[in-house]
């Protein structure tokens, strides 16, 4: 799994960094959360799959989903027939679907559009998609990509020990079932399969205030991408637009005991000397990166070495 920061900078543009959007690629699927301006050409500089098929938007702030009508466009101009899923918080059929006719041609492929509240949860097969509340004004959400559970580990050498031959015997072992070999012998998953053992977590925030609902989804969390907007110098106004500053994104990591804690959303005043939000942060949780556009970050399973970024 691999997280792509797209833009990292609040409210605007900076020479250095473009507005909010990130993607994460996962088993070759693409999923995109937030889509401000520019986004279509950040995903050309940075390597990113054009195939991707839903968009996640945190909250209505411009700088959020300002880049859904020339994306969709640039989608339509490539000659994309595929469909694509817009998900958003209350408002999501008007806003977004403004975003889908700004075009002013006909988009060329069908856009289906969900509105989303806290508490939803996604089955998409292999994972979860979790939505949760953000503290940031009305209806702002947070989205978490939750791994389901995978099967053990399966012993092909104590396999061949046993005499279970290699094929469809070590499938159906490996699922769970009980099989029976050709001298009538039983042998049970549990002979051959270990412990299930856990998927990988990511939680993005989007634009927020620390809060509780925040570190309840995160618990453990392999990676938290959280709003660092300000230093600490300036908290309270942090607290009057509802935004976090980086010392408060690190006590929520704290608090939730995530591996991995990734600041973004920066105010442009820090938009090439992050230092003091990395530094104010690191005093919390050691574990943290600020990041800049176009840095990507591998989540290894857990039960697999962290190769960094």
């Amino acid at each position: 799994m691999q997280v792509t920061f797209l833009g990292t900078s609040a409210a605007r543009p900076t020479v250095e960094r473009n507005v909010t959007s990130i993607t994460i690629a996962r088993e070759g699927e693409t999923l995109m959360f937030d889509c401000g301006e520019g986004t279509q050409r950040q995903m050309m500089r940075y390597g990113v799959s054009f195939t991707l098929a839903d968009i996640f938007v945190t909250h209505y702030h411009a700088d959020h989903y300002l880049g859904l009508a020339g994306l969709l466009r640039t989608f339509g101009l490539q000659g994309r027939t595929e469909p694509m899923t817009l998900y958003g918080p209350a408002g999501a059929e008007k806003i977004l679907g403004q975003m889908v006719s700004l075009g002013f041609e006909r988009i060329p492929f069908p856009v289906e559009i969900i509105e989303v509240k806290p508490g939803d949860k996604f089955d998409r097969g292999e994972y979860d998609i979790v939505v949760f509340r953000a503290d940031h004004g009305r209806n702002a959400v947070g989205y978490a990509l939750v791994e389901h559970q995978r099967l053990g580990r399966f012993s092909p050498d104590k396999a061949r020990e046993m005499g279970v031959p290699e094929g469809p015997l070590w499938g159906k072992l490996h699922r769970g079932e009980t099989v029976t070999l050709d001298d009538g012998t039983s042998i049970g998953p549990s002979d051959l399969v270990g412990d299930p053992r856990p998927g990988r977590k990511v939680v993005f925030t989007g634009d927020t205030k620390p809060c509780k609902d925040v570190v309840d989804i995160s618990l453990g969390a392999d990676l938290l991408i959280h709003d660092g907007t300000f230093t600490s110098e300036e908290e309270e106004r942090a607290n009057d637009t509802s935004h976090s500053t980086a010392r408060g994104a690190a006590q929520v990591a704290l608090s939730a005991g995530v591996k991995k804690l990734a600041i973004t959303h920066l105010s442009a005043r820090f938009s090439t000397d992050f230092y003091p939000l990395l530094d104010e942060a690191k005093e919390v949780f050691p574990n943290t990166v600020v990041v800049r556009d176009g840095m990507k970050l591998e989540i290894p399973f857990p039960d697999e070495p962290d190769e960094g970024e």
